[in-house]
């Protein structure tokens, strides 16, 4: 009878085990979802679009590449 009641122990840890770590992948998983939503809506917001320059732009470091490049 021993047997059978370390059996059912060791089934209902691991039974919790799986059912925790699932709880934690579920959780991180709509963390995640809600991250990646708010970096879409940052990045459509007609604001953001308006303020930035669209297009090439030669800068700084543009010209520093080409001059190393020699191009």
């Amino acid at each position: 009878m021993m047997k059978d009641t370390k059996a059912k122990t060791k089934q209902e840890i691991t039974a919790r085990r799986e059912f925790l770590k699932g709880a934690a992948v579920a959780s991180a998983a709509a963390g995640a979802g809600v991250l990646a939503t708010n970096a879409v809506a940052d990045e459509t917001t007609p604001e953001s679009v308006e303020s930035r320059q669209l297009g090439y732009q030669e800068t700084e470091h543009v010209r520093a590449y080409y001059r190393l490049a020699r191009f």
